[in-house]
């Protein structure tokens, strides 16, 4: 099995900054990671995605993030990143990790436990 472990997350000011870690553990090695992402749950809503980055360097965003969150991947290492600049009130959620690959011909998808991010003053 693999597991997924984000940290990073805490309480911080509108305007501040974050940096949002995933490490990939586990069986790891038997997997071919090609993707990985980050979502996120605000209270009483649906999960959404954030940032999604293909091993090939595809980086996709939601608009409510473009120019503020960066997200990139360390795949020699399994790990990857979520830098969340200009932080706003409504960026407040519970943020997931999520890595989607193959293992013997089948598609695998891992999600971390969450990480809780919070916006106020």
């Amino acid at each position: 099995q693999v597991q997924l472990e984000e940290s990073g997350g805490g309480l911080v000011q509108p305007g501040g900054s974050l940096r949002l870690s995933c490490a990939a553990s586990g069986m790891i090695s038997t997997i071919f990671i090609y993707a990985m992402g980050w979502y996120r749950q605000a209270a009483g809503k649906q999960r959404e995605l954030v940032a999604d980055l293909t091993i090939g360097g595809s980086a996709h965003y939601v608009d409510s993030v473009k120019g503020r969150f960066t997200i990139s991947n360390d795949n020699d290492n399994k790990m990857g990143y979520l830098a969340m600049n200009s932080l706003k009130p409504e960026d407040t959620a519970v943020y997931y990790c999520r890595a989607r690959g193959m293992r013997s011909g089948q598609s695998v998808d891992y999600w971390g436990q969450g990480t809780q991010v919070t916006v106020s003053s």
